[in-house]
């Protein structure tokens, strides 16, 4: 059986999130956003192997949950696809995914620290973010998720968590919905510009896990509010 046509709106707020997190600095020629396809729960919206910035309604394939394509394509895929097909597969909650390499989680990745709700617009981060160690499973490699294998390993290190960081290489962020993971995403990388300047003055006093999901909730109950501004700023999707 042939996997039915994504919804078109679908696809365009796609391509519109691709631009959002290259505007908002969040990815530059690196990074991606994936959503899970709205007819197959089996399957999911990436574009190829393109910047964010320079995305179009063109570039956007469908893959099943092996990082197979669900149609043939000419366009090459990203090689980091298994990342997304591996958390889809264990989280039947999540509804979109974004990868980044946003320069001020980092430090948190290779110092074994966490990412923690600092202020009310962080709340996603709950109780923290999660660590991925490559090293753990594979050694020494380029620590890209190259493989199934290595997709399973970082679903199993993201746990129940909205995002973990991957040492050395960046972090992911998932989330029920395209905008609310362009959200999160954006503001993973202000809560940890805002964490770094804090731990540098003093004992910081984050947000408990029970603030955190309230103010979770009130923000993202309203999140159309910063995507429309952001998509705004993008352009028309072509």
């Amino acid at each position: 059986m042939s996997l039915a046509e994504p919804d078109a709106a679908l696809v365009d707020k796609l391509v519109i999130a691709n631009r959002i997190l290259y505007d908002r600095g969040v990815v530059d020629g690196f990074g991606h956003i994936s959503v899970r396809h709205d007819k197959s729960d089996a399957h999911f919206l990436l574009s190829c192997n393109r910047a964010p910035g320079l995305v179009k309604r063109a570039d956007i394939l469908a893959y099943d949950l092996d990082g197979n394509l669900a149609v043939e394509s000419n366009l090459r895929s990203y090689l980091e696809r298994f990342l997304h097909c591996e958390i889809y597969r264990s989280r039947p909650d999540v509804m979109s995914i974004v990868h980044s390499h946003s320069v001020s989680v980092i430090p948190f990745g290779v110092t074994g620290q966490r990412l923690r709700p600092i202020f009310h617009m962080s709340g996603f981060l709950g109780s923290g973010s999660s660590l991925f160690e490559i090293r753990e499973s594979s050694g020494n490699t380029d620590l890209l998720i190259r493989n199934s294998g290595l997709g399973r390993e970082l679903a199993k290190s993201l746990g129940q968590h909205s995002c973990v960081l991957m040492r050395g290489h960046g972090s992911t962020v998932v989330a029920p919905s395209i905008e609310r993971a362009v959200f999160r995403a954006v503001y993973a990388e202000e809560n940890a510009k805002l964490q770094i300047t804090a731990m540098g003055l003093g004992p910081v006093e984050y947000l408990t896990p029970e603030e955190a999901d309230l103010a979770m909730n009130t923000n993202e109950g309203q999140v159309m509010r910063p995507w429309e501004l952001w998509a705004g700023a993008v352009g028309a999707v072509d």
